[in-house]
């Protein structure tokens, strides 16, 4: 697993004093406020010391050592920024969407492989999991409690209760 997770992208100056408004990608910009640190690269070679982060509705209102004026904050403006996964623990049984992109989707009954989540979304209660599947096709996935069957982050993979039809077209009704 990646030592370092994207946590959000820079994407206006707050104020006169330096601030900066940082989007994050996480369920709630207070998951952030526990950090000392972010980082502008990957790999946790470039750290930013933060002064003050505190949440302001939907984004994170930052305030980074050494910075003070517009013109200092604005080169940080479209950066994504990293957190240490040390420095970042989650209660037991949760994951971070980052180690699930890429995870294969298995049948827990059958043991068929749908694909690989490609991309993640959050367009209410449940997460809805973009499935890449082996021949081209994209299908949706509600990761909803009746429907998922578990998570094994280490070995990438996602074991599902689907429904019928919800992989296959023909099953579905949609095939010519």
């Amino acid at each position: 697993m990646k030592p370092y997770l994207e946590a959000g992208e820079f994407v206006t100056t707050h104020g006169i004093a330096g601030e900066l408004r940082l989007y994050p990608w996480s369920d709630t910009p207070a998951f952030l406020t526990h950090f000392k640190t972010l980082y502008l690269d990957a790999d946790g070679q470039k750290p930013l010391e933060i002064e003050q982060l505190r949440p302001h509705k939907n984004i994170c209102l930052v305030k980074l050592a050494g910075v003070s004026s517009i013109a200092e904050a604005r080169p940080y403006i479209g950066k994504t920024v990293w957190v240490a996964r040390a420095d970042a623990p989650l209660p037991e049984g949760s994951h971070f969407v980052q180690d699930l992109l890429g995870a294969r989707v298995v049948d827990d009954a059958t043991g068929e492989d749908y694909g690989t989540i490609a991309a993640i979304t959050h367009p209410g209660r449940h997460d809805v999991y973009e499935v890449a599947r082996p021949d081209g096709t994209t299908s949706l996935f509600p990761a909803a409690p009746p429907f998922m069957a578990g998570t094994d982050v280490e070995a990438g993979i996602v074991r599902v209760k689907p429904i019928p039809g919800m992989f296959s077209a023909a099953e579905s009704g949609d095939a010519p």
